[in-house]
């Protein structure tokens, strides 16, 4: 799988050329997103998409994101049903991905649908994202730009730490802001399910709608979005959630400005929000694990987070973080 070293290109119309000339070509390129940076390949093309499961080392069964550089090309590959309508203008540009049945003619590949009748879509909030869409011409399938299983990557230099000489480029678009991956909203049948929280909350998702979204369906049945594994954004060490000790050795990732029991015992220490504020928190969050990790501490003991807004999405990696694996 090795191959020459990932170019880094730069976030230049030159750079943004060069990035949809190698996806057009059938090439995996890093983009950088509003939420995190994306492993981006040719959506519709199918040797390309198993270029994206090969570098991630990723299960075949979980589908990916096809992202589009606006609603009109996003038309063209979904059934917008009233309610994914009404979400597509109101967050779109942004951190929401909506899962609908896919459009006769559409172009993205059943590989990257994992064999699905409903494809999972978004139009990114950056504007250097879409105009490498808008160059690359085609809808690109884009999950997080890391191995399998790895916390997602929130610059340039998370990507190669990963996927250096797996990838043919990264375009450097500089560190993410939004720092958490995109909500996903399913829009099939019935009420939309909220799937994944992220980027944008559930309560401004449900405040569009009017009405509160439908719970997500049993455990255990096969994903119908990216993000829906258990065991997800794990870091090499154990992750001990919602503690108010930090025993001795651990490291441990802090959030607001009381620091919990025990704290001058722990081998490191991230705070994500000194403040307490929860945007800030999701952009810190996989960058702190990821240091947190290099530390070599056998455990991250995780300080108690809420669970409203951006908190759902912050405490939903953190319980894939720990998640049995």
């Amino acid at each position: 799988m090795p191959q020459a070293a990932t170019r880094r290109l730069a976030a230049d119309r030159a750079g943004i050329a060069e990035a949809g000339a190698l996806l057009r070509a059938g090439k995996l390129v890093a983009i950088p997103t509003e939420t995190v940076y994306g492993l981006g390949a040719d959506a519709g093309n199918p040797a390309a998409v198993a270029g994206i499961y090969a570098a991630k080392e990723r299960p075949r069964f979980n589908p990916l994101i096809a992202h589009l550089p606006d609603l009109a090309a996003a038309w063209r590959e979904g059934q917008f049903g009233p309610d994914a309508l009404k979400l597509a203008e109101a967050f779109w540009p942004g951190p929401l991905t909506l899962v609908v049945p896919a459009a006769e003619g559409g172009r993205v590949c059943d590989l990257a649908r994992a064999g699905l009748p409903s494809v999972a879509l978004r139009v990114p909030g950056s504007a250097l994202a879409r105009d490498i869409l808008a160059a690359a011409g085609c809808p690109v399938a884009a999950p997080s730009a890391n191995r399998s299983g790895r916390v997602s990557p929130t610059d340039a230099d998370h990507v190669l730490g990963d996927l250096d000489g797996r990838i043919s480029a990264i375009l450097d678009g500089g560190p993410c802001p939004v720092g958490v991956e995109s909500t996903i909203v399913a829009c099939l049948d019935g009420r939309p399910v909220l799937l994944r929280p992220g980027g944008v909350s559930r309560e401004a998702i449900q405040a569009v709608l009017g009405r509160p979204l439908a719970a997500r369906g049993p455990a255990g049945a096969a994903p119908v979005s990216p993000g829906l594994l258990a065991s997800h954004y794990a870091p090499r060490a154990a992750v001990r959630l919602d503690a108010v000790r930090i025993r001795p050795g651990e490291a441990a990732l802090l959030f607001g400005p009381v620091p919990p029991e025990g704290i001058d015992e722990a081998s490191a220490a991230l705070n994500l929000s000194p403040g307490g504020d929860l945007a800030e928190a999701a952009c810190h969050l996989f960058a702190s694990l990821r240091r947190l990790d290099a530390s070599g501490a056998a455990t991250i003991a995780v300080a108690p987070i809420p669970g409203d807004g951006l908190g759902e999405a912050i405490r939903d990696r953190l319980v894939r973080a720990a998640a049995p694996r």
